[in-house]
C-alpha cells in the first residue's frame, strides 16, 4: 500500500527530474562563471546531472544507460541550461531557491542509485557507496573540468548525508519497514540532513596530528 501510495514510481522520477535540473543549474552557473560558451556550459550541465549516474552504472555494468533510453533527460538538461544562460544575470535571485533544490536533488539522487544496487543484488556497503557516487559524482566531475577544487572534498556534508539515509534505509528494513515508506524516510533524512547542514553551517572537521 505504501508503495502505491506514499511513494509510487512516478513521484521518484519527479524528484530526480527536480535533481536533474537543480544539477543543470549549479553546473551552468559555474560553466558561466568560468566564461565557457553556450556548448560548454551545456556540456558541464550534462556532466554535473548525469555523470554520478552513468557511472554508477558503468561499475554495476547495467546497460544501456539509463539517460539513453529516456531522452527526457537530455531535453531537460540543454533546455534548462539554454534558459539559464540567457536569463545569467538574474542568478542571485534564485540562489536560495537553487540550494534547496540541490538537497532535494542529493536526496533524490542517492535513493535512486541505492535503489538501483540493491535491486541488482548487490551487498548493501556498495549500495551505500553507489547511493555516494549518483548524488555526487557529477559535480565533483563538473568542478574538475572547471578547474575548481571538487566541493564535496572539502568540509560540506554531501557524502555523510547520503550515507546516513541509506544506513537508516537498511536499519529499518532490518526491522521490517515497508520498502515504500523506508525510501521515503531515506529521502527526508538525507535532505534534512543536508538543509541543516546550510542552516547551522555544519562542516566535518579536519584530522590532524597534534604536536
Amino acid at each position: 500500500m505504501f508503495n502505491a501510495l506514499i511513494f509510487p514510481d512516478i513521484l521518484l522520477y519527479l524528484l530526480d527530474m527536480i535533481g536533474i535540473i537543480a544539477c543543470a543549474i549549479a553546473g551552468t552557473l559555474l560553466a558561466q562563471h568560468k566564461g565557457f560558451d553556450i556548448a560548454g556550459c551545456i556540456l558541464v550541465s550534462m556532466v554535473n546531472a548525469i555523470g554520478g549516474g552513468t557511472l554508477r552504472d558503468m561499475a554495476l555494468d547495467r546497460h544501456p544507460l539509463f539517460w539513453m533510453t529516456d531522452l527526457n533527460y537530455v531535453i531537460v538538461i540543454t533546455m534548462t541550461s539554454l534558459i539559464l544562460q540567457m536569463f545569467f544575470h538574474l542568478y542571485h535571485k534564485i540562489d536560495n531557491a537553487l540550494k534547496l533544490f540541490d538537497a532535494v536533488g542529493l536526496a533524490a539522487f542517492s535513493v535512486i542509485g541505492f535503489k538501483v544496487a540493491l535491486n541488482l543484488g548487490v551487498a548493501p556497503l556498495i549500495a551505500v557507496m553507489m547511493g555516494v557516487w549518483t548524488a555526487i559524482l557529477g559535480g565533483l566531475l563538473r568542478d574538475i573540468i572547471c578547474n575548481e577544487i571538487p566541493l564535496v572534498l572539502q568540509r560540506e556534508i554531501y557524502i555523510t548525508a547520503s550515507v546516513a539515509g541509506s544506513v537508516t534505509y537498511l536499519c529499518l528494513q532490518y526491522f521490517g519497514v515497508n520498502a515504500g515508506l523506508n525510501e521515503f524516510i531515506m529521502l527526508l533524512v538525507i535532505f534534512f540532513v543536508r538543509m541543516l547542514a546550510l542552516r547551522f553551517d555544519w562542516h566535518l572537521p579536519s584530522i590532524r596530528l597534534v604536536r
